[in-house]
């Protein structure tokens, strides 16, 4: 067992409103009805694990992720050299990329490192690379319910953590695409690709990036506790810096989506609970 160097914050749960209506997003993600959910006293991380502390976890345990073992991970092609050989893209999703020894020290594959990104979040971790993590370090993830209730901040019924509006006084608070979703990204919240955890206010709890930079695990199956909707994978929650109105408004508190546990990509993480 490890000593978590994240600042966990501790909140002493309680009621509050789960969800949003079904029409503020994607029916299929069953966001709705709106109900009061329960969660007990519980301690979460003010962000999502960086850089820096799973590759002290690896120098430890030489855990070898789920991206390593396959070889590839999915990486988003604007990320990508102008000069980097066609790869396979996702149907549907073109975007998307395979790119071979993509993982969590070379996000965007061969040639690329996490050097300067030490304070962004670990990405192309698996459910079961960031349970691996969990249980070195003594924690868990989150369950949805907690997710949500401490992403809020103590807010309720808002879209996001800090309110109704996005851009409040025209200031950005989340890192998400600006622009024409995916050719052009206008960077006007300052980043393109994944931002330092801390880079933008806390919400009223203290968590940061709740909404936007990258997903994250939870603890739960997105639909339980069928066997058929268990082969359509694990919650995550918070949206990512691809997320566009256009496409995706999951950036919204309420808004949920799923992967299957061995799935990897350059924009999924985590965050721990005690």
């Amino acid at each position: 067992m490890a000593a978590l160097t994240s600042e966990l914050i501790r909140l002493e749960g309680g009621g509050f409103l789960m969800g949003a209506e079904d029409s503020d997003g994607f029916p299929s993600d069953r966001e709705g009805p709106v109900r009061e959910v329960h969660v007990e006293p519980f301690a979460v991380a003010s962000h999502a694990v960086t850089n820096d502390e799973f590759a002290a976890f690896v120098e430890l345990t030489g855990h070898v992720t789920r991206a390593e073992r396959y070889g590839w991970s999915f990486v988003f092609a604007g990320l990508l050299p102008d000069e980097f050989p066609p790869t396979q893209a996702v149907e549907g999703a073109p975007w998307w990329r395979r790119v071979e020894r993509a993982d969590w020290r070379h996000p965007e594959g061969p040639g690329s490192s996490i050097s300067e990104r030490g304070r962004h979040p670990v990405v192309h971790v698996s459910w079961t690379d960031a349970r691996a993590y969990c249980n070195w370090a003594g924690a868990r993830l989150p369950s949805e319910a907690e997710w949500e209730f401490s992403a809020r901040g103590g807010l309720e019924r808002t879209r996001f953590p800090w309110g109704d509006e996005l851009t409040p006084g025209g200031e950005h608070r989340c890192n998400i695409w600006q622009g024409e979703f995916p050719s052009r990204n206008t960077l006007d919240d300052g980043f393109y690709g994944t931002a330092p955890v801390d880079a933008f206010e806390p919400n009223g709890f203290g968590l940061h990036n709740t909404s936007g930079n990258v997903w994250e695990w939870c603890a739960d199956w997105f639909d339980p506790p069928a066997t058929a909707a268990r082969e359509r994978g694990k919650v995550i929650r918070g949206g990512s810096y691809l997320c566009h109105d256009s496409y995706c408004n999951r950036y919204r508190v309420a808004a949920r989506s799923r992967n299957t546990p061995d799935s990897t990509t350059g924009h999924m993480g985590f965050r721990v609970a005690v």
